[in-house]
């Protein structure tokens, strides 16, 4: 029974990243995999229980723009699974699910840095023609993309809680700053791509009220979110008015050129 339990979740960590990146059925929310989880390891509410706290903590925080956040869906996979085995409680859980989902960070950059390759790959083999090999060689993404959550939570399952504390430990310091370098280079470039595909010029003055809110305000991301509604709600509103408009003047216009096509 364990070690179908064991697979099962194994199977839950690997999809929620590929489903995160990709078809988005089951979600990788913490009340979700939560759920799942604790389904699997037969203690579906210290699964809710465990997701429901990561969830919170999850809240305001995203990983927007190729920017990477702490992984707290495997945070709650991980955390479930000691929980529940090892009937420690949800104190375990968090203590565990932590310092996991902040690992998963560096795997993801490392995931990240793999995949631009696989990506150049498939580049170079469209060109040539050879779109089956193309085909096969996309298969790489999904798989890189989940092994940084199954990895992780196999070492638990494996090896159990210990190990993750002394993995963090064993890898070098240089390392860990180089991929903290790249971590923080990514949202730069993420909003940079953003930014290129947005209508920057004609909306310039919303963009400095956010910034002027963040930067020298202090304001928290759910009043500066606060703001951007009003103003694109705002925006929405005044755009209808302008269309209901011009549209009550084309039917205006249309009207007086058939009673002049009448006379």
């Amino acid at each position: 029974m364990e070690i179908l339990q064991d697979v099962l979740v194994l199977i839950v960590a690997g999809w929620m990243t590929m489903d995160q990146n990709g078809p988005v059925v089951m979600s990788w929310f913490g009340v979700i995999v939560g759920l799942i989880t604790g389904a699997i390891m037969g203690d579906i509410n210290t699964g809710l229980v465990i997701g429901g706290t990561f969830q919170l903590m999850s809240l305001g925080v995203a990983a927007l723009g190729g920017a990477s956040a702490p992984n707290y869906g495997l945070a709650t996979i991980v955390g479930t699974f000691i929980a529940v085995r090892t009937g420690t409680g949800t104190d375990a859980a968090i203590a565990v699910g932590l310092p996991v989902g902040l690992l998963a960070i560096q795997l993801e950059v490392v995931a990240r840095i793999i995949n631009n390759f696989v990506a150049h790959k498939m580049q170079d083999l469209n060109n040539a023609g050879e779109w089956d090999k193309m085909c096969r060689v996309a298969w790489l993404g999904p798989v890189i993309c989940s092994m940084q959550t199954i990895l992780p939570t196999l070492i638990v399952i494996l090896f159990g809680s210990d190990v993750v504390n002394f993995v963090l430990e064993f890898i070098p310091e240089w390392v860990t700053n180089g991929l903290s370098i790249a971590a923080g280079m990514l949202p730069v470039v993420g909003v940079g791509m953003l930014m290129r595909y947005m209508p920057v010029k004609k909306f310039l003055p919303v963009i400095l009220i956010g910034f002027v809110l963040s930067a020298y305000l202090s304001v928290p991301v759910l009043g500066i979110a606060i703001v951007g509604f009003a103003a694109a709600f705002w925006y929405f509103t005044s755009e209808i008015r302008k269309s209901d408009n011009v549209a009550v003047a084309v039917a205006a216009d249309s009207s007086d050129m058939g009673d002049d096509f009448d006379e």
